[in-house]
């Protein structure tokens, strides 16, 4: 794959990005499994009336996960051959009640209070403006509903977080920043949202598949894999650096409900 234009604009960088990866995504394990999906389910509680956005569904894992439970589910993301894949998995599980909107997070157009629950995955470190989009979320959340927001989260030790953005961007120039969950709290709070961690767990990514199911471009893969091994001691500690250059992230659940 060509390394992206610096020219293109965020929004289309990731849209174009994910539009060639939708099949790579779909299997990845990181994505379709993963131990925060039971807690996810839980947290959601859902009785079966509700309403659920899944914001940047990706493939669709949050939608497969809680449509059974749920009165409907409307799953939203900025890349088509995303929703496309999402929708033959759904079609094959004979799940009829998720609806598939192509849109940006940041400019949605259902009214105010229109859902019980949000649901964002593995989506918010790719937002250009975060709090634009959780200003946006919280104007769809009703009164009583609940945003869950599920990503990988910056330590506060700026070293570490550096290095960890900088693997980032490094692999995908679409990637705009992992937050930390005090930054995340903040956001949620200007944005008239109280946001509380229920879950937090260690995320090891495999070097090999990170990469390759984002397409990372052989060179780019090289400067990761020097930038793995020139890491000091305390970096090396704390993402659990391995030989085969696998490493392990911080992931965290927010669940954060309008004041």
């Amino acid at each position: 794959m060509a390394i992206p234009s610096p020219s293109r604009s965020t929004t289309h960088l990731v849209h174009d990005t994910f539009s060639a990866v939708a099949e790579q995504y779909a299997v990845s394990r990181v994505h379709a499994q993963g131990e925060d999906l039971p807690e996810i389910l839980r947290l959601a509680a859902l009785t079966g009336t509700e309403h659920v956005l899944d914001a940047g569904c990706g493939p669709g894992p949050i939608s497969l996960l809680l449509a059974p439970t749920a009165s409907r589910v409307t799953a939203v993301d900025l890349s088509e051959p995303m929703l496309g894949r999402a929708r033959r998995t759904a079609a094959e599980r004979s799940l009829t009640n998720i609806e598939f909107h192509r849109g940006n997070l940041a400019d949605l157009p259902w009214p105010d209070t229109s859902f019980d629950l949000i649901v964002s995955r593995y989506a918010a470190h790719h937002w250009p403006d975060p709090q634009a989009v959780v200003a946006e979320l919280a104007r769809l959340l009703a009164p009583t509903g609940q945003l869950l927001l599920i990503d990988v989260m910056a330590d506060p030790d700026p070293l570490l977080d550096t290095f960890l953005n900088a693997l980032e961007i490094l692999r995908d120039p679409s990637h705009v920043r992992d937050h930390s969950q005090a930054q995340w709290q903040a956001i949620c709070q200007r944005a008239g949202l109280v946001a509380v961690p229920e879950f937090a767990w260690n995320l090891r990514l495999e070097f090999g598949p990170w990469v390759t199911r984002i397409q990372t471009p052989e060179a780019r893969a090289a400067a990761l894999r020097e930038l793995l091994d020139g890491a000091s001691a305390e970096v090396r500690q704390a993402f659990r650096i391995e030989d085969d250059h696998s490493f392990t992230v911080p992931a965290a659940i927010l669940s954060a409900r309008p004041v």
